[in-house]
């Protein structure tokens, strides 16, 4: 990690190195050639390098010099705000720091005795001992008192350290392999960043006598001449604290430099830093809101900080699951700052988290493209290139990842995954492998490990594997995994292909597939219902209560706005519509949110927003939502038509237009029920019918069977019996337990899962010209059926 004065010593060889007339500025010219010379592999037109210039000495007007141009403090401040990366630049113009530099100027400190050479001699040594982050122009400790205050706060930190390490109690984790958040932790260089994380033990007796110490500083700072000099002191201590990791005691001084300079933007930023260590997302976002408002009002002064605040609001939203919102604030830091490549990854990991691939992986692209050695770029690269079916370049891109950095636990997991979905078992078990080596308790990896050798054919090694995953967790997925195998060991079925472990299948055309019995659902009524059911369980949005879509409704104000067509609509940014579904989804984790945002801007948002605007309509966004929500079937429809009714097409009214209910009802069909196709929209464009329908009217069209939703009865069945085990009933295809509904063959008695049935599975054992099925919500079902059929047995003998 590079020292802040190896990184000044840096800066100055490269500005010397471009500072052709010797003047002590770059003009535009010089700028020109360092912008080209540092991005080689990149062809820039005249056009992207005068705005590229432009944006740099507008930004950084205060250290432009007359027709000089930059200066050497200018340029240091532009790698401190992370507009490019120091070690980087260096390294490709190929230029060394003078190694007899420092020496001689150490020789003329010596050599002097001069009361002034002393004073110089301390002065430089007190900033040895304290961390580089204080040398920074725009960190620079201001008054002499206030290096006392850092002088003895250092001392008190070892001597705590040194206590705590003899009980045991301090500890230091090596975050290497993990994911870097990706966040600006401070207002300086990203190279300064800690890879280490520290734990402190603060509970007993030797914190507590620090804590006390520490309040005497803090008392001391706030006891200054003047308020600037206790701002100071509060920052520095705050500086200090944070740097060794005491986020807590860093927060309340940085706190305290809030109420002092309120328009000051750095410690409202690095009390956000604080914040979002300790976990309180909210509190984190409130604090870098409040510095961009303090940045914004500072004007040019601040305006250099405005892309890293951007950056870590982006991530406080992430942190609370508003991936969109995030999204909108990393665009903002890359357009302020072209050559931020942290905001680019981050935008591209945001967007791969919202479903948008393609945009994904050109952002992404143009982070590497930046900075080669990017490793989390890399990874997730990788895996917006699988989503998009490039696998064999994923393959390449997570590889460079572990090549980068060779313990990357996320590239390692997502590679893993990859070999999964090819069906290259062996290499799936490997990368799992290694990632046990470097999370030992990671047991989705154990688990996937299980699976992945059940693939490969090696039911021993599976079975060990199983059992280690269940000493990580008693999740019931696992113990369902542990009973497919023992079903499969028992029946010693041969895999179809060497697939996961299923049992070899025919599949039937559905024609052949006959039910018995009005209960018994039709095959391909199943399989849509089973994609809506996937569907309510990633959103959640089976334990929303529909009746909050009606209390948005009323609640929420709208403007009217005007389409492309001419016609008014309610609508809203997708990035407003995230946070009307946080209220919705109120009960969801903020990573369990992150999910169902993501799988309604696939299936929802994709569709109602065909135009790209970014924009959806909101009336029908809520009529859309209305049947999968939870509540009464019949007050999920009323609430779609009071949905309707609310655009401003037909509000104030108590009947829709015909041709409004024809289109939802079509959206409908092609959101939930793809298979029929976006066609069927596009059949209503351009229809003239203006006659109007009641809400009973609305439910013969919804309920059609044909032409309608009709699949919602389907879903309802889904949903009142898809957690029904059949004791221990397996299906005759998977091996795994029956849960849900029991598809029974009423001629050879085999039994079918919801999924096998839906697919027209069979055992191949079974050639039939037609099979007749009949359906079990549950094993009393069954047994009542059982018990009527000997019944009739009976009446019939003589």
């Amino acid at each position: 990690m590079a020292t802040r004065g190896s990184r000044s010593e840096k800066v100055k060889r490269i500005f010397q190195q471009f500072d052709n007339n010797r003047d002590g500025g770059l003009n535009r010219d010089e700028m020109a050639a360092l912008v080209v010379a540092v991005n080689p592999r990149v062809k820039f037109s005249d056009e992207q390098i005068n705005a590229i210039l432009d944006e740099v000495f507008r930004t950084y007007g205060e250290f432009i010099d007359g027709e000089k141009g930059l200066t050497y403090d200018g340029l240091l401040r532009t790698y401190d705000d992370g507009a490019g990366d120091v070690d980087r630049d260096f390294d490709a113009l190929g230029l060394e720091l003078y190694p007899d530099e420092n020496k001689g100027a150490s020789i003329v400190s010596e050599a002097s005795s001069s009361s002034i050479a002393e004073e110089r001699i301390t002065e430089s040594q007190r900033k040895q001992r304290t961390t580089a982050w204080a040398g920074s122009p725009h960190h620079e400790i201001v008054f002499d008192d206030t290096w006392k205050l850092v002088d003895e706060l250092e001392i008190l930190l070892k001597r705590l350290q040194a206590k705590q390490a003899k009980t045991g109690k301090f500890k230091s984790d090596n975050f290497d392999a993990y994911s870097d958040a990706g966040w600006s932790r401070e207002l300086g260089p990203s190279a300064e960043l800690s890879e280490k994380r520290v734990y402190w033990e603060e509970t007993g007796p030797d914190y507590g006598i620090f804590v006390k110490e520490l309040g005497a500083l803090r008392s001391r700072a706030d006891g200054a001449r003047s308020r600037e000099e206790a701002f100071d002191g509060q920052m520095a201590i705050g500086r200090v604290l944070y740097e060794h990791q005491l986020f807590k005691e860093a927060l309340i001084s940085f706190k305290r430099s809030c109420e002092l300079q309120p328009m000051d933007v750095r410690p409202h930023f690095r009390a956000g830093n604080c914040l979002y260590v300790l976990g309180k997302y909210k509190e984190a976002k409130e604090e870098f809101l409040l510095a961009l408002e303090a940045a914004e009002a500072g004007g040019n002064q601040w305006g250099y900080l405005l892309p890293q605040i951007y950056v870590n609001l982006g991530i406080a939203l992430e942190g609370e699951g508003m991936v969109l919102n995030a999204c909108e604030y990393y665009r903002e830091a890359a357009i302020l700052c072209p050559t931020h490549f942290r905001a680019l990854k981050l935008l591209g990991s945001a967007l791969f988290g919202v479903g948008e691939y393609r945009a994904a992986a050109k952002a992404l692209e143009e982070a590497i493209f930046m900075k080669p050695d990017y490793a989390d770029a890399h990874c997730d690269l990788g895996s917006a290139l699988h989503a998009l079916g490039e696998d064999e370049r994923a393959i390449e891109v997570f590889q460079k990842a572990i090549d980068l950095k060779p313990g990357h636990v996320d590239a390692l997991y997502n590679l893993g995954g990859l070999y999964m979905d090819l069906g290259r078992f062996q290499r799936a078990s490997e990368m799992y492998t290694r990632v046990l080596a470097v999370w030992p308790n990671h047991w989705r990896a154990q688990l996937n490990k299980a699976v992945s050798l059940l693939g490969a054919g090696e039911t021993e090694e599976a079975k060990k594997a199983l059992k280690e995953a269940l000493k990580m967790t008693n999740r019931v997925e696992l113990h369902d995994a542990i009973y497919h195998l023992k079903q499969l060991q028992k029946k010693k079925v041969k895999s179809k292909g060497g697939a996961n472990g299923e049992g070899a299948f025919v599949i039937v055309e559905p024609s052949k597939f006959k039910t018995v019995g009005e209960k018994t659902t039709l095959r391909q009524d199943l399989g849509s219902a089973i994609q809506i059911r996937a569907f309510q369980r990633i959103t959640r949005l089976s334990r929303c209560n529909v009746d909050l879509l009606k209390k948005e409704m009323n609640e929420i104000d709208v403007p009217v706005s005007y389409s492309g067509g001419g016609g008014p609509q309610k609508s809203i940014r997708k990035p407003n519509l995230e946070g009307i579904l946080r209220r919705l989804l109120r009960f969801l984790k903020p990573e369990t949110f992150q999910g169902a945002v993501k799988a309604i801007n696939e299936s929802i948002l994709s569709v109602l927003d065909e135009t790209g605007s970014g924009r959806v309509d909101l009336g029908i966004f809520y009529a859309v939502l209305a049947p999968i929500c939870n509540g009464p079937p019949n007050k999920r429809k009323r609430i779609a038509f009071d949905a309707l009714l609310w655009r401003p097409v037909n509000e104030g009214s108590s009947q829709i237009r015909k041709v409004d209910a024809v289109q939802y009802i079509k959206l409908l069909r092609a959101i939930y029920v793809p298979s029929h196709g976006i066609s069927e929209i596009l059949e209503v464009h351009g229809e003239t019918d203006s006659s109007m329908v009641s809400f009973n009217e609305f439910l013969t069209m919804f309920d059609d069977p044909d032409w309608g939703f009709g699949i919602m009865s389907t879903l309802l069945k889904l949903e009142n019996g898809d957690r029904n085990r059949h004791g221990r009933r397996v299906c005759a295809v998977c091996r795994y337990p029956v849960i849900g509904s029991r598809f029974r063959e009423v001629k050879s008695h085999f039994s079918l899962c919801n999924q096998c049935y839906s697919e027209g599975k069979v055992p191949p054992s079974f050639k039939q010209d037609e099979y007749k099925f009949k359906e079990y919500g549950s094993e009393a079902e069954a047994m009542k059926d059982k018990c009527m059929y000997f019944t009739l047995q009976s009446y019939k003998s003589p």
